[in-house]
């Protein structure tokens, strides 16, 4: 058994002519994302857990994003990944008062967020010279802010927390021609952070009626909890 399971790990990771990633050390890539759904809890403080967990779902996200890899062993690639989400869908969302009663006020919802994530990702052994696989994974860091447009006026973030996690990933690399690559890869992964933010006036004119806006700041949690995909080209060095 125990040398069945030493020429097991010399399959897996001295194969040259499946684990060679053709010959190159560096692979730059640009790609487009698309991540299905994401939550922003706009009441995460409050005492009520019903209200506290009601989310405002914004689905169908889509963002650039670059990267940059570097093979330090035949199986084994080192990737630095960043990308830039902005986001915003109407809603229902802000209660005010007007005339003396409550209405309710459609406003652009969404948020802005820089993920920067650090892999190491395992080149699969059966892979070939045109098509590549790879598992990977590592950890993250994600500086978000909340966006809230309403009217001529929006909120400004006063503080936010700095969020940490973890991902996962599979991909394959379609290999065309030499030195280029056709990438595609699915992601999950699962940050959130709360920003407190701020209304930058308090009486603003929406559709002819002057509306007071809430003094003082309040919470938001956003949560990107849906699954990831990713394709674009990779050029290797």
């Amino acid at each position: 058994m125990r040398i069945s399971i030493i020429i097991i790990f010399h399959i897996l990771f001295y194969i040259p002519a499946l684990c060679q990633y053709n010959g190159n050390d560096i692979s730059i890539g640009i790609y487009g994302f698309y991540t299905t759904s994401a939550s922003v809890f706009l009441n995460p403080n409050a005492s009520d857990i019903v209200v506290r967990n009601k989310s405002f779902l914004i689905e169908d996200i889509w963002n650039p994003g670059v990267d940059i890899r570097f093979r330090v062993s035949e199986p084994l690639i080192l990737g630095l990944n960043i990308e830039y989400i902005r986001i915003t869908r109407s809603a229902p969302n802000l209660n005010v008062f007007l005339g003396g009663s409550v209405v309710t006020l459609i406003v652009d919802d969404g948020f802005k967020l820089i993920p920067v994530e650090l892999s190491a990702y395992y080149l699969l052994p059966f892979s070939t010279e045109g098509f590549k696989f790879l598992m990977g994974g590592g950890l993250a860091y994600y500086n978000g802010e909340f966006i809230r447009e309403i009217g001529e006026t929006e909120v400004k973030n006063i503080t936010k927390e700095a969020a940490f996690g973890i991902h996962v990933s599979i991909s394959m690399d379609y290999v065309p021609i030499n030195d280029v690559a056709i990438r595609f890869q699915m992601k999950f992964r699962d940050p959130q952070f709360t920003v407190s933010s701020q209304y930058e006036q308090q009486e603003i004119e929406y559709e002819g009626n002057v509306i007071i806006l809430p003094e003082g700041s309040f919470n938001t949690k956003i949560n990107l909890d849906g699954i990831t995909f990713m394709l674009g080209a990779a050029f290797q060095f």
